[in-house]
């Protein structure tokens, strides 16, 4: 926690609270009093010489694969946790100064930040994204689980003594949490999510077609025929890339149905995970679980049919939330916009204290 400085108390009164989403795929931003106003790539162009910021978010996702030898485009943030400090502090201050954009403040904005973590991080880790977040200029820093962020901001009733089942399936993290009376009664977490989906496309492009096809492209043909679950219509995409053999350009036409086998690992990682966790659910709460629902958040609940994969495997009526792209940054804005709410505040400092999830 940051020293008591009454200037930054004088400045902070006038800035506007953050709740930011911190993914590993994409950087989501929730002002208080006007909700999310920032959802952007988490990826910064760095010049290798001067040391210095190019570009963030968008822009620089744009220039991934495509710098000269002195810029170099990276994502700092891997498997949900900072991978380089430096970076991700800069990145946070820009964004931070983004969300002040349109706000009257003349002096620096120091805002109170309610950010999301991973729930599996280990004590280091969450110090990381704190410390990072003070660094970029925040007057307090908190963080929270993600999971619990995301069922707050999918709407689940998680102060209520009533079991709630929330899958954030993220870039880096797929987070299974059985929520009850404010806290998290069972957390499983595994570093297999919408990366390592991309990551299966690139090598079915390869071990198929002898075609090396980029990040951006493998993203891309998941979003466009990317399933889980056999489709109602199947549909063709195109994939284009590198022949291996000659190293021409080289493009071919696949279906949903050879993609679904190509990303078929990742899907039976995250389904599994799903059933492990129920078996670990005391009955009471898998009785309120079978009565309301699993719900399915995060960007991953957006691939084809794995709501209805996860239901067929577990038996169960699962929900996508309503925009699971923005759950987490959503959940964390309701925080910011409640201080005052008791059980938000005590969510808040037990996440401050070490407890261990079972991450896989």
């Amino acid at each position: 926690m940051a020293l008591f400085n009454p200037l930054n108390s004088l400045f902070g009164a006038f800035s506007r609270d953050l709740g930011i989403d911190l993914g590993t795929a994409n950087t989501l931003v929730h002002v208080r009093g006007k909700g999310i106003v920032i959802s952007e790539p988490s990826v910064v162009a760095i010049d290798t010489k001067t040391k210095q910021v190019r570009a963030v978010g968008a822009e620089a996702k744009a220039m991934v694969g495509k710098t000269p030898a002195n810029i170099v485009a990276v994502r700092p943030l891997k498997d949900g946790v900072i991978a380089d400090f430096d970076v991700v502090e800069k990145m946070l201050a820009y964004f931070i100064r983004k969300a002040h954009t349109h706000s009257f403040l003349i002096v620096e904005p120091r805002p109170r930040v309610v950010v999301g973590v991973p729930s599996g991080v280990t004590e280091v880790e969450k110090r990381a994204a704190r410390d990072a977040t003070l660094n970029a200029k925040a007057r307090y820093a908190y963080v929270v689980e993600e999971p619990m962020a995301a069922a707050i901001g999918a709407g689940l009733p998680v102060e209520e003594p009533v079991g709630s089942m929330i899958v954030d399936i993220g870039g880096g993290t797929t987070e299974v949490a059985i929520i009850s009376l404010g806290g998290i009664v069972i957390n499983h977490s595994i570093r297999t999510a919408g990366d390592e989906i991309d990551e299966a496309i690139v090598q079915f492009a390869r071990r198929e077609y002898n075609m090396l096809i980029g990040e951006r492209m493998a993203e891309r043909a998941k979003i466009a025929a990317g399933s889980a679950y056999p489709l109602d219509e199947e549909i063709k995409v195109v994939l284009r890339g590198r022949d291996l053999l000659t190293g021409l350009p080289k493009a071919v036409e696949v279906s949903s149905v050879e993609i679904r086998e190509g990303i078929v690992g990742p899907v039976n990682a995250i389904v599994h995970e799903v059933r492990a966790s129920l078996e670990e659910t005391p009955p009471e709460l898998v009785a309120d679980i079978m009565e309301h629902g699993i719900t399915l958040a995060g960007g991953g609940a957006l691939l084809h049919g794995l709501d209805k994969r996860i239901a067929a495997e577990t038996r169960m009526p699962v929900y996508i939330a309503e925009d699971p792209l923005s759950c987490v940054a959503r959940g964390a804005g309701k925080m910011i916009e409640s201080f005052e709410n008791k059980t938000y505040m005590d969510i808040l400092n037990r996440t401050q204290n070490t407890r261990k999830a079972k991450f896989r």
